[in-house]
């Protein structure tokens, strides 16, 4: 039975076209060539999203098939309607249009459904003052550290343990979802990571552009706490890992559409193979207030956001979200803070004590919200000049633990995303009595990663089989070995199935050269007397 459902949520619109208009979400009944695509999914993924998938055994399933154009174009081509962004998770589109026109949406055979934004159409519409929901105010900065101006934020987590061990992300791609990255292709903060190709990519999902810049300078701003380095001033949480950049958040309305923008680049991440995703955003008030997210729908289920998420995290990934800047407000973390599948992060001061505007929990639905807390009171960034600069805001205590998080991924990248966070949640210093304020409060990703090392062994124990990371690979491969294996030989072949190299390793001796290897996919396989596995790798 079709239906239309009403939620709460917001657009930003004239005082003019608001009588007129609506936002709504139009699913689609199916999707054409399932069969197809699932039994050839590098159609429908690229290579490195089949690699992560089948390094954590994540199926590939119908939600990963591309939503159906034509139905798409068929909606567009409707009297009234504008098409602004695609879900092929939820199997739908975001739309505006008039109420009657949307509704009249219903009488295509293949849309199932109708939902609403607005469950209120006769609200009175006040436009709000612009406010800046991403930075807090800045105080006086603090004197430079060891690390730099980011030794304080970087040491209070204990991620240059891992640093100093020689985890610092190779391997792991990083999505960020921002407002604009300018300058990101000439900063010398990111230099390194242009230099070496690990700045991926960049898409901006509003105006549906290959270009970094968008409507501020917020994201190059949170990028910097994970991605930044520059010698003897900076050096971010997570400074050798591999970017994608994205533009979800419109500066110029505040509207569920973003939500809408950003589960779409969710989407697109999971199939260029990321592991991990940093959300400095949040969504709860809008132009719109009819649009305004209440309490009660923060239930991890209900806003666009939160769903997205809760898919994005089914399909392997780990999505770091700030908690958002309105204690002194609104209060309750907001969407897609309030995900069970999203990772959220608080702010505390550079003492380590609650950061007055970090929004806390509980969920409408009682679950411990945020996750864990970083330093966002003060934090040391670099800005879109170049020039080391401070900060506050939850959107910088993302990314750090973004970053650390792929620092520590580094270790054992065949651990899942739920293995991982539960981790960095035990490492915490009030794991065992959590409050709503600090959630389980700072991670120590000192112990995080023992217990990484020590999860490791116990599924080797349990039987598992080889492991290889980082995967892509630049210079130097890793192999984890199974309980009671001590040698093995590594044979590695080109795609036309010649064989390229053939080497002994050991436990103790289990690294591979790939540095004189061309870019490109080769099959590994590794046999020791009773064990046999083979993987597909990437030389970057």
């Amino acid at each position: 039975m079709k239906k239309i459902l009403l939620l709460v949520f917001t657009v930003f619109i004239s005082t003019i076209s608001f009588a007129q208009t609506e936002d709504a979400l139009v699913f689609f009944a199916d999707k054409e060539n399932v069969e197809a695509a699932l039994a050839n999914p590098i159609t429908i993924l690229t290579q490195e999203a089949l690699d992560r998938k089948d390094l954590h055994n994540i199926p590939v399933d119908e939600r990963d098939v591309p939503l159906n154009e034509a139905y798409k174009t068929t909606i567009s081509n409707q009297a009234g309607i504008t098409v602004f962004a695609k879900s092929k998770w939820m199997n739908a589109v975001y739309v505006r249009g008039t109420k009657v026109n949307i509704e009249n949406l219903l009488d295509l055979e293949f849309v199932t459904e109708v939902e609403f934004m607005n469950k209120d159409f006769n609200r009175p519409f006040k436009p709000r003052t612009p406010w800046d929901k991403f930075e807090i105010e800045n105080q006086p900065q603090p004197e430079n550290y060891d690390y730099g101006a980011a030794s304080n934020q970087t040491e209070m987590i204990n991620v240059d343990i891992l640093h100093d061990e020689g985890y610092t992300g190779a391997g792991i791609t990083v999505a960020f979802m921002d407002n604009g990255y300018p300058n990101v292709l000439s900063n010398r903060a990111y230099e390194t990571m242009r230099n070496e190709n690990r700045l991926l990519g960049y898409y901006d999902f509003v105006d549906r552009i290959a270009n970094p810049n968008g409507t501020g300078s917020h994201g190059t701003n949170t990028l910097s706490t994970a991605a930044a380095f520059i010698e003897g001033e900076f050096t971010g949480t997570g400074p050798n890992a591999s970017y994608y950049l994205f533009i979800t958040e419109d500066g110029r309305q505040e509207s569920p559409v973003e939500e809408a923008y950003w589960v779409e680049a969710l989407e697109r991440a999971d199939s260029l193979g990321v592991f991990v995703t940093n959300t400095s955003l949040g969504y709860q008030e809008f132009d719109n207030p009819s649009y305004d997210h209440k309490y009660s729908d923060l239930d991890g289920q209900t806003a666009i956001g939160s769903r997205g998420a809760n898919h994005a995290f089914d399909k392997g990934m780990i999505n770091v979200v700030s908690a958002g800047n309105s204690a002194a407000g609104f209060g309750y973390v907001n969407s897609p803070a309030d995900a069970p599948g999203a990772f959220t992060i608080g702010a505390v001061d550079s003492d380590g004590n609650y950061a007055w505007f970090s929004s806390f929990g509980p969920t409408y639905d009682g679950r411990v919200k945020p996750d864990v807390m970083a330093q966002g009171q003060n934090s040391a960034i670099v800005n879109r000049n170049g020039n080391v600069d401070h900060s506050s805001g939850t959107s910088f205590s993302a990314p750090i633990i973004a970053g650390a998080i792929a620092s520590l991924w580094e270790v054992a990248p065949h651990l899942t995303n739920a293995e991982i966070m539960q981790i960095v949640r035990e490492s915490a210093d009030r794991y065992n009595n959590p409050t709503d304020l600090m959630g389980y409060g700072i991670p120590d990703f000192e112990s995080a990663l023992q217990m990484t090392k020590a999860l490791q062994v116990e599924n080797q124990k349990q039987g598992a089989l080889f492991a290889v990371y980082p995967n892509p690979v630049k210079t130097q491969l890793n192999v984890s070995f199974p309980k009671n294996t001590s040698t093995a030989t590594f044979v590695l072949y080109d795609v036309l199935g010649k064989q390229v190299l053939q080497q002994p390793i050991t436990a103790s001796q289990n690294q591979v050269n790939f540095s004189r290897l061309k870019s490109g996919l080769y099959i590994a396989t590794i046999t020791s007397d009773n064990k046999s596995t083979s993987f597909k790798i990437i030389k970057q």
